[in-house]
């Protein structure tokens, strides 16, 4: 009696990539430890950025809105988690190059000064992240969220610079022509109005900047919990722009009519301070009539 051999199995070799992809699936002690020596380097290589971001969250009042982001931006992950675990992790090494990119810009960021690319750098080096550990499906589930972080990122001060002075004089000419409308004299030289009361200066802090970041943040918030399509809400943050323009330029001549028809003290203390907070949610009240408004136009031109 005679018995074949035993033809002994071969298993495919597997890639270290799809490998690794496994474990990500199926989390082991193993993974968690990689997981936290990776963590522990980010937080050592920038714990000084984000400590320096978060004080200007705190001390700066046109980048407070950057304590919400993370917050949004981890909601939007958490609404998002069932199709993230559905997701086939397919790790990619471009994501290497990606990451090296990021500390590149941290790098260069340190030597030059220049907080913004040291920041930024943290938006790319999570992207590097998530392609290097997850691939490029897992990427287009949470290139919102990573997009997202961005608003966190005050703008550049070169950027910066650009834009108030525009703002500035905008909102100065805007108000001198408003103000004769109510029976009010007014001379403007540059930013500075000129009333029979008293001067009038649109300062860099009442360029109207502050509003704009914050409404352009919360335009993004407010459009991807209000509405589904994506038209609607880039428009939505179009839209946000010349509402805040507007809002500083009507808030400046609200100062304006105090000082000429009731007390400059409380105008430019009281009234000043208290407006910026009215003209906002007026604005965001804006904001809503205009996304109704589009709306109800969407379902008309789409109604069978």
């Amino acid at each position: 009696m005679s018995t074949a051999p035993v033809e002994p199995k071969v298993r495919p070799a597997e890639s270290p990539s799809a490998g690794f992809a496994s474990r990500l699936q199926a989390p082991s002690t193993r993974l968690v430890l990689e997981a936290g020596l990776i963590g522990a380097l980010v937080a050592l290589n920038y714990y000084r950025v984000i400590g320096k971001l978060v004080t200007d969250w705190w001390q700066i009042p046109d980048d407070s809105h950057g304590f919400l982001v993370p917050l949004f931006a981890g909601y939007l992950v958490w609404l998002r988690r069932e199709r993230i675990r559905q997701t086939k992790l397919q790790p990619a090494w471009i994501g290497v190059f990606v990451i090296a990119f990021g500390l590149a810009l941290l790098l260069l960021g340190d030597l030059g000064a220049e907080l913004f690319l040291s920041r930024f750098s943290i938006v790319i080096l999570f992207t590097g992240f998530t392609i290097c550990f997850g691939g490029w499906a897992l990427l287009r589930e949470l290139r919102f969220p990573l997009l997202v972080l961005c608003i966190a990122i005050p703008i550049p001060a070169i950027l910066l610079n650009h834009i108030t002075l525009p703002l500035q004089m905008l909102a100065s000419k805007v108000a001198s022509d408003l103000l004769p409308l109510f029976g009010v004299p007014v001379l403007r030289e540059g930013n500075v109005i000129e009333l029979p009361a008293m001067k009038l200066e649109v300062a860099e802090a009442c360029s109207g900047i502050r509003s704009l970041v914050s409404l352009l943040a919360m335009s993004i918030f407010y459009g991807y919990f209000a509405e589904k399509s994506n038209l609607i809400r880039a428009l939505l943050v179009l839209f946000s722009l010349p509402i805040a323009i507007t809002a500083n330029s009507l808030r400046i001549v609200g100062t304006g009519l105090c000082v000429q028809y009731w007390d400059a003290e409380k105008a430019m203390g009281f009234f000043h301070e208290f407006s910026g907070w009215v003209m906002f949610l007026v604005s965001l009240a804006c904001l809503f009539l205009i996304h109704r408004t589009m709306s109800v136009a969407w379902k008309v031109r789409h109604r069978p």
